[in-house]
């Protein structure tokens, strides 16, 4: 099993602990030596002030914050989880995930999402209504721009009518793409169109505020699997699709406590049906507390053999 270590750039509260330069390249640093395959940020450009008096958060940029990460590491993966199209134009976007990949040596997954807050896309000028349209029209758009050949594309808002983006991405024939969200559209999207598929758990009452699907047991991410697995033969999709989920014992926003060993037996669960990567968040309201759990992580669920913990 693969690992995605949630690098917290979204604690803007702690940030005298967590943004800054040197505070990502520890936590990357310590992560690629504890035997994490990945680290990864999330996003939230302009979030809408209702949503944040409600738990929400904010985050640094994901491609800048990530393109520190890359500088003080070599082999670990750089991961967005999620990065919204929709909210851009896909040209542009292209353009920041190319020069990440390029100058990471190949080291990028870009997760995709199709977005949930309607305010956040306001603020930005961007249509939410037809979002799941206009992510698989920029997910097109960034496909054609990443071959370094002249781009004839008509979409919604934008057109190139002969234009070439060089460099191209360093991984070919472009990074690795994984789709997020649990709705069978997002499946499709995984299938049709990327490498792998993202959702997360999500208790049947918060699919309206999330707007995707509910997903609350192994049982039914089997269930989904087996769909996504389906309709990839229906399509003649022969290349293998990579399925991604969290454990039990920690969650995306970073359990108050670390149960190692229901993380393991999780592990274990995911992977017997097929699942190859997990992405954790884990807990610390300190650089210090964040160093510990991933060495702890890494000794208990990793099995790493040394201690991966830089030096302040």
């Amino acid at each position: 099993m693969r690992v995605s270590y949630g690098l917290p750039t979204h604690r803007v509260d702690r940030g005298e602990e967590f943004l800054s330069a040197r505070a990502i390249a520890e936590l990357a640093e310590a992560a690629e030596a504890a035997g994490f395959a990945a680290v990864f940020t999330t996003e939230h450009p302009f979030p809408g002030d209702a949503w944040l008096a409600h738990g929400g958060h904010h985050a640094l940029d994901p491609l800048v914050a990530l393109s520190f990460a890359a500088a003080a590491t070599s082999t670990i993966r750089l991961h967005t989880n999620l990065f919204i199209v929709a909210l851009r134009n896909p040209f542009m976007a292209a353009k920041g995930v190319a020069s990440l990949d390029v100058l990471s040596g190949g080291r990028v997954i870009m997760g995709i999402g199709a977005g949930y807050l309607e305010p956040e896309f306001e603020a930005v000028g961007a249509s939410f209504v037809d979002r799941n349209d206009r992510t698989d029209e920029a997910i097109a758009a960034m496909k054609a721009a990443w071959t370094g050949e002249s781009v004839t594309f008509e979409g919604t808002g934008f057109r190139a009518s002969g234009n070439t983006m060089l460099p191209r991405p360093h991984r070919r024939p472009h990074p690795t793409l994984w789709i997020g969200g649990n709705s069978r559209r997002a499946i499709r999207r995984a299938v049709e169109l990327a490498d792998g598929w993202s959702p997360f758990p999500n208790p049947a009452r918060l699919a309206g505020r999330t707007r995707t699907a509910g997903l609350e047991t192994v049982g039914a991410l089997a269930e989904s699997m087996d769909y996504a697995r389906s309709y990839a033969d229906s399509i003649g999709r022969v290349d293998p699709l990579t399925f991604v989920f969290i454990p039990e014992g920690l969650t995306m926003g970073g359990a108050a406590t670390f149960d190692e060993d229901r993380v393991n037996a999780s592990i274990r669960e995911l992977e017997a049906i097929g699942v190859g990567w997990v992405t954790v968040a884990l807990p610390g309201d300190t650089r210090d507390a964040q160093l510990a759990a991933i060495e702890r992580f890494g000794h208990a669920v990793l099995g790493s053999a040394g201690s991966g913990r830089p030096h302040r």
